[in-house]
């Protein structure tokens, strides 16, 4: 027989253990049937993702996907996400995280601008066109491919600065200066023969793509079928890639 305290301790304590089960329930429900939630990038949802996520889909048509196109890092503990692409150097501690591919850039520019008055010959042709920049760059990396490809002097005519880099490959695409581009973001226009690239010189850089989800839950089945579908794609990716 439970004591007073006992019988006043029951209902509250009963209540967490009811209110605990639902939350499971849900959960579970959830990780069954819910929709995998991706955080992406814009740039990349627009430029890489999405031109693909159409296989995603006729393999799995049973997972219903939520894309959330952000530039800020996901916090697992707030927000209701199961899965992000980033952009860094893959230095996210209490997260699992998985190389998804590494990066290069090299200019590119409609092939409008390879003709004219001015054609885009050699990269000391650079000083007579506009420079397209993404300004939310934290490095200079016009002017590390300029160094790295040994070229001095080039004083851009002008510049044309983007937020976000889908934005700054369309100006391209536009004609309106040369773009100095990941070759995932620019890889299917230069397909289609929207952009072409310039020069021979590819910069390797130390940042790089990454699959990061949750500690201990990469193995919940819509989410393991994503990222290997991811790697999947970005190793097809990678082996089209120019040479550095």
């Amino acid at each position: 027989m439970l004591t007073d305290v006992g019988q006043a301790y029951l209902k509250p304590v009963r209540d967490s253990f009811e209110r605990l089960g639902e939350a499971t329930r849900r959960l579970r429900i959830r990780e069954r049937s819910g929709p995998l939630v991706v955080s992406v990038m814009p740039s990349f949802a627009a430029k890489w993702l999405m031109p693909r996520l159409r296989r995603f889909r006729e393999r799995h048509p049973e997972i219903d996907v939520r894309i959330q196109a952000t530039s800020q890092l996901t916090d697992f503990a707030r927000e209701d996400v199961d899965i992000c692409i980033r952009y860094g150097r893959g230095a996210w501690p209490d997260l699992t995280v998985e190389l998804l591919m590494r990066e290069t850039m090299f200019p590119v520019a409609s092939p409008r601008l390879l003709e004219g008055p001015v054609p885009l010959k050699t990269p000391a042709d650079l000083c007579h066109h506009t420079l397209i920049i993404d300004y939310d760059w934290r490095v200079d990396f016009w002017q590390l491919w300029l160094e790295a490809a040994g070229v001095s002097g080039v004083v851009a005519k002008q510049t044309l600065s983007f937020n976000y880099s889908n934005l700054m490959l369309q100006a391209a695409i536009d004609g309106l200066g040369v773009a100095l581009s990941q070759y995932a973001l620019a890889s299917d226009d230069l397909a289609a023969g929207r952009l072409v690239r310039l020069f021979d010189y590819t910069l390797p850089i130390d940042y790089a793509y990454y699959v990061v989800v949750p500690e201990g839950t990469a193995q919940r089945p819509k989410i393991a079928a994503f990222r290997n579908w991811l790697l999947e794609e970005a190793k097809a990716a990678s082996a089209a890639a120019p040479a550095v």
